[in-house]
């Protein structure tokens, strides 16, 4: 894949609000605070993946999935001064005739949000269907609705891919991309097609005034997953790790469900697939504070005095506060054993596949997975980050 390398802004800002936003709550964030110390602040990792779904698009919406985890687990890497980043994604569809014209056939799927097994389920439910696909537009409703921070320690980038011309539509992508530049967003283009014919239709032109990055991809080409011998042993603690969540709230059950449903996806596209979601769910970026009693113990202790007792799984029908803490804390040490078994059957399960790949180059590929995972890294290396692969 060819793929030009543009430069990166150094002027970053500010903010105090973190956390999941509805597209209502986006427009009332706070103000940022300037007067607290850059360090004091975790750093945020926002990245707003834009997928056209066209007709002609099924080859992308596959590699999309195909490839989440394995951007999940890049991107865990990731540390500034010493502190592992929280990561947001968030999603959009634009160029699909099921959205409404008077909406320019863009939707917001998911604004930025933690919860990564939302992400899995919006992406696994998207369809492809004709459509009108309007690039301007689909970027300039990822930069006005979404909570992007603009704390100048912070990555904020959106990624943007289809096989149209970039200049369809009423809209401007110079104006769309003006505005996001303005809030300090990189905006990186991946066409889904011949290299020059990218540049002819200005998605290069795009990535070059977006301060991104223009990359060009096959986007029917199948994800090419390297089986190793850890593959078997990692899905089995997988399993393990499902028994230690310990679900709360009215969506607790609902939620945990949906973890669930998130391993059969990923087992449908490949044994290799759900590997990469285990090895995701051994890393602090995923974190279901929201509805499993684990993480959210870990920075509200009293939680359980707050609790309504009803939505708790049934082993703990009629156990009192004390009881349920200390099946809180028996769970949490089951949990990290079994993190700590899939992190160390991950590193030798990498070193494999590196191995493979530089033995067999038709293992290398060029995809959405590789583009985004490349960039960013780039990206995080001009602006002070280090990997960690401990």
């Amino acid at each position: 894949m060819k793929k030009m390398i543009l430069c990166a802004w150094t002027a970053l800002y500010s903010i105090s609000c973190i956390g999941d936003v509805t597209a209502q709550q986006q427009q009332r964030r706070p103000v940022s605070s300037f007067d607290r110390p850059v360090a004091a602040r975790k750093t945020r990792i926002q990245v707003a993946i834009l997928l056209d779904t066209s007709g002609s698009m099924e080859g992308l919406i596959e590699q999309a999935k195909s490839r989440l985890w394995n951007i999940i687990n890049s991107l865990s890497t990731l540390r500034f001064q010493g502190q592992q980043p929280q990561i947001e994604i968030a999603l959009y569809e634009y160029g699909n005739d099921g959205i409404p014209a008077s909406n320019q056939y863009v939707r917001m799927i998911s604004p930025l949000t933690t919860d990564l097994d939302l992400i899995s389920e919006k992406l696994f439910a998207l369809r492809t269907n004709g459509g009108e696909e309007y690039c301007g537009a689909v970027i300039r409703k990822a930069t006005q609705q979404l909570a992007w921070s603009d704390s100048r320690n912070d990555i904020r980038l959106i990624y943007i891919a289809g096989n149209e011309p970039f200049t369809q539509g009423s809209v401007s992508y110079k104006e769309a991309i003006g505005l996001s530049n303005s809030k300090m967003i990189g905006t990186n283009t991946i066409y889904c097609g011949d290299y020059t014919e990218g540049i002819n239709s200005s998605w290069k032109d795009g990535a070059l005034r977006g301060n991104g990055e223009y990359f060009n991809i096959n986007s029917n080409e199948k994800i090419r997953f390297v089986a190793t011998p850890y593959d078997d042993e990692i899905a089995q603690y997988n399993d393990r790790l499902n028994s230690t969540y310990v679900q709360y709230g009215a969506s607790g059950a609902m939620k945990k469900d949906m973890q669930m449903n998130q391993d059969v996806n990923a087992y449908n596209v490949s044994q290799s697939l759900k590997v990469e979601r285990s090895i995701s769910k051994s890393k602090a970026a995923y974190n279901n504070q929201s509805w499993d009693l684990v993480d959210r113990m870990k920075t509200d202790k009293g939680a359980v005095k707050t609790l309504e007792k009803k939505y708790l799984p049934k082993e703990l029908d009629g156990k009192s506060e004390a009881e349920i803490e200390a099946y809180v804390v028996t769970k949490t040490k089951e949990r990290e054993a079994y993190q700590d078994k899939i992190n160390t059957l991950a590193k030798q399960r990498q070193a494999y596949i590196d191995k493979k790949t530089a033995e067999n180059t038709a293992a290398q590929q060029d995809d959405l997975g590789t583009a985004i995972n490349n960039s960013i890294m780039k990206l995080a290396n001009k602006k002070g980050y280090t990997v960690d692969k401990n």
